[in-house]
């Protein structure tokens, strides 16, 4: 992987680096965010899944504006602005005593981080061939687990000297990132080229809403992110429920290092086989792994077991996301990547969605019920998927033949 990095002009790696390390700086807050919001708000657990699930869903809506910006601005200009404005949300959290102030401040942080991957993954588009993107994707969603792997162990490290020592080094982290991309980021390409009137935002949206290929994978994507999205949350619910709170700690550890481990070992080699030529095979064979992963969890009653489940889980993971960047690559309009990468985050949506919909299962249902109720979930996305790669124009159906 680190030799076709270096392959890769300054300007691609640039982008790599801005990601990975606003997402290792976002990582670096995460274990103690919970614990932060207990102490410094006496919110409830119930209270506390609100707060930071709501600034993700909220984040992910205006997210669509931010694409929307990445097309009509230099891209430049919205990478330095989202920057700063990360670093100084964190500054903002750190010394917020409202909690609605904290709570924006979480929307900023969020937004901003979508903005650039957003920025990022247009980016890779206008720098690199077709050919080539398939494995930057899955480069830039390596890094983005290894960032999510290190992260966390720094963020203890830190708070055990000081409980705001997290934050202030990811609003440093932002800033360093703010400034190299000011000193070398490319400043003279433009999505809109000079001279040309940008559409409005309204007139964007109504594109948007005509094109089925998108709306068709933009809900298969939040079906596909409902499952894989926050599955470390639906699992610590169901092991507490159907073991107790120590053995399913115990649990989660190993299946949250499988899934770390798998993906930083496979993804660049997986990743980079997929063809942008047959996305819709790569697809389902995706959900086909997704599912045996979830019936291995349904029926399983050892670590082992649970951690063989994980593996062909994850494996599922690898390949949906790179082929889902590589279908909205295929039918974006060159002047519209930013939005149409803002619509396919909306699949955020249903990442916040997975702990709501498996807390029902297992409060009214059966807890079993839980993975039945996420099966039908991927065979809805599979669905989508096949609806959204029906024939329509040529050069993309031939992408996903």
């Amino acid at each position: 992987m680190l030799a076709a990095v270096t392959r890769y002009s300054p300007q691609v790696r640039l982008l790599l680096a801005t990601t990975f390390i606003l997402t290792l700086a976002r990582a670096i807050t995460l274990p103690y965010l919970v614990v932060y919001l207990a102490e410094n708000f006496t919110l409830d657990i119930s209270g506390i899944g609100l707060v930071i699930g709501g600034a993700l869903i909220v984040a992910s809506l205006l997210s669509l504006y931010g694409g929307y910006l990445i097309d009509t601005l230099r891209s430049y200009t919205v990478i330095i602005v989202s920057t700063l404005v990360f670093a100084l949300a964190f500054v903002a959290a750190v010394i917020s005593r409202e909690l609605s102030l904290f709570f924006i401040s979480l929307v900023l942080i969020n937004l901003a981080l979508a903005v650039v991957d957003i920025a990022a993954k247009a980016g890779f588009c206008a720098l690199l061939p077709v050919e080539e993107r398939a494995e930057v994707f899955s480069i830039k969603y390596t890094l983005s687990n290894v960032a999510y792997a290190v992260g966390p162990f720094v963020g203890v490290a830190l708070v055990l000297f000081d409980s705001h020592l997290p934050f202030l080094l990811s609003a440093a982290l932002g800033l360093v990132t703010c400034l190299c991309y000011r000193r070398w980021g490319e400043r003279s390409a433009r999505a809109v080229p000079d001279g040309a009137a940008p559409s409005g935002f309204a007139s964007v949206g109504v594109q948007l809403l005509k094109d089925r290929r998108l709306i068709c994978f933009t809900l298969g994507g939040a079906l596909s992110a409902v499952v894989f999205g926050q599955f470390t949350a639906y699992l610590s619910q169901y092991l507490v429920v159907t073991s107790s709170a120590s053995e399913a700690a115990h649990y989660i550890s190993y299946l949250v290092a499988t899934n770390a481990i798998t993906v930083i070992a496979l993804q660049y080699v997986i990743g980079r086989r997929i063809n942008s030529r047959q996305l819709m095979p790569w697809l389902l064979a995706g959900m086909a792994l997704f599912l045996a992963g979830l019936l291995g969890f349904s029926v399983a009653d050892s670590l082992l077991v649970w951690c063989l489940a994980m593996l062909v889980f994850t494996l599922g993971e690898i390949i949906v996301i790179p082929a889902e960047y590589m279908f909205i690559d295929s039918i974006a309009p060159e002047h519209l990547r930013g939005v149409y990468y803002g619509a396919q985050n909306l699949s955020n949506l249903g990442a916040a969605l997975g702990p709501v919909i498996c807390g029902f299962a297992l409060a009214h249902l059966v807890p079993v019920a839980t993975f039945y109720l996420l099966i039908g979930s991927v065979l809805l996305a599979a669905l989508f998927y096949y609806l959204g790669a029906r024939p329509g124009s040529g050069q993309v159906d031939q992408a996903l033949a």
